[in-house]
């Protein structure tokens, strides 16, 4: 078969002149981070943040309808002698830029822009993991035993929930669950023909139950198949759970976030330092509520 004659222009020496339009980098690992969104953040001084509690609450006397003249009962409020004190973390990382890079190669996107949103996203994602997990101030290795549940059948029901309120119910805000956990609760919902309603917060969809938004974090561990499922009451207020962060730090971007500028080394490298201050408080025992062992594995055969 003869040698088929181009007639026009191709594809490929078509291209040589074109400008392909060209996104910001990706990366996959971002996440909506709601935990940090649907906390209260309470700014502390010094980065030290000290909950004062009642040393004992049933002492303190009171009298109701009184009839007669008997005397009144005289109280106190006693405090507790060695309040606990919070001391902000820091996640931090030096950025590493050459500046050959940064002149060259900084149309259409500025690369120490980019380098430096891609590397915020990353510290911000470690925050998440260190306000559930880190063993000092996050919320699971300080929930109390008082606090924690376990699933009665592996798979998380709506009893299970139910009872998790039982737990934390004085205005609890929100649960935190891996979206696997949320996944295996929708299941065990539709198995028992009561599907979870679904609310909007933040311009995004969320089941609930008990009008209480199950929200999503991949930041709560699956292991061997389960995981945990949180209940958290947010505020001072309330006496919930706070964020807490450092206001007015040099070069600061956001809250608690900062960057500083650190120089250009002799291989002509300029360094940025990226720093976030965090810390978070559980100011009373029935903040939190844990619901241990929940299965995610579990599927249902529907005839």
């Amino acid at each position: 078969m003869a040698d088929e004659v181009q007639t026009a222009l191709g594809d490929i020496a078509a291209r040589q002149l074109a400008n392909a339009t060209k996104t910001v980098p990706q990366m996959s690992s971002i996440t909506p981070r709601w935990l940090v969104h649907f906390l209260s953040w309470v700014p502390v001084e010094a980065g030290i943040y000290r909950v004062n509690k009642v040393k004992d609450a049933d002492s303190v006397e009171v009298a109701c309808s009184l009839r007669d003249e008997r005397i009144l009962p005289q109280t106190f409020v006693d405090y507790v002698d060695n309040p606990r004190e919070y001391l902000l973390s820091a996640v931090q990382t030096v950025l590493d830029i050459h500046t050959r890079v940064s002149d060259l190669y900084s149309i259409p996107h500025n690369q120490i822009k980019e380098q430096l949103r891609l590397t915020i996203e990353t510290v911000k994602e470690r925050q998440e993991s260190e306000l559930l997990n880190n063993k000092e101030y996050g919320i699971i290795p300080n929930a109390t035993a008082a606090q924690k549940v376990k699933t009665r059948s592996g798979a998380p029901t709506p009893d299970d929930l139910d009872e998790l309120i039982t737990r934390v119910w004085k205005e609890p805000a929100f649960f935190l669950a891996h979206p696997q956990a949320i996944a295996a609760f929708g299941r065990e919902c539709t198995r028992r023909g009561v599907p979870p309603p679904t609310t909007t917060l933040f311009g995004s969809p969320f089941l609930t139950w008990r009008g209480i938004p199950l929200v999503p974090s991949d930041k709560l561990e699956v292991k061997a198949g389960k995981t945990n499922i949180l209940l958290i009451r947010t505020g001072e207020a309330k006496q919930g759970v706070v964020g807490l962060f450092q206001p007015g730090l040099p070069g600061e971007l956001s809250r608690g976030l900062s960057v500083r500028f650190m120089g250009i080394n002799d291989q002509a490298i300029a360094s940025y330092l990226v720093s976030l201050y965090c810390s978070l408080a559980i100011l009373t025992d029935d903040a939190v509520g844990v619901l241990e062992n929940v299965d995610v594995t579990k599927y249902h055969a529907y005839s």
